[in-house]
């Protein structure tokens, strides 16, 4: 079972959403998620102008692939995450401020890089999430 402590040291600062500075890990395997975008199993994406919809379907992906692996929330290490529109970083943390402490009870948040770029692989695409976890 991996050892996880998430953390932000006073040295850095607080953090400015729910992410935290720093993930110390001491594992025997780790999972790495490819991004994933607001498009069901069955192919279905939600349509552009729901942003909202969108988070909700693509952290619901990466709940399923983490359970694919016998993993759950409280073994991601850490997020990546691609946006395509500065303007919705507002949207995106209103969501994590939302439904990280349902994924999260315990309020320690896996570190998140954001990365503002010029499109996803589809159009209408707006948000994208990868994820590292460990066991």
């Amino acid at each position: 079972m991996a050892e996880i402590k998430i953390f932000s040291p006073a040295t850095l600062g607080k953090p400015l959403g729910q992410y935290s500075q720093i993930t110390r890990v001491k594992a025997s395997e780790f999972i790495f998620i490819a991004g994933q975008v607001g498009v069901s199993r069955d192919g279905v994406a939600v349509p552009p102008e729901d942003f909202d919809g969108q988070c909700v379907q693509l952290f619901a992906n990466l709940h399923a692939a983490l359970k694919s692996c016998g993993a759950d929330w409280n073994n991601v290490i850490e997020f990546t995450t691609y946006m395509i529109d500065a303007n919705e970083i507002p949207k995106f943390m209103a969501y994590r401020l939302r439904e990280f402490p349902k994924f999260f009870a315990d309020g320690a948040y896996p570190p998140n890089t954001l990365l503002m770029i010029d499109r996803l692989v589809h159009p209408e695409f707006r948000i994208e999430v990868s994820a590292v976890a460990a066991l």
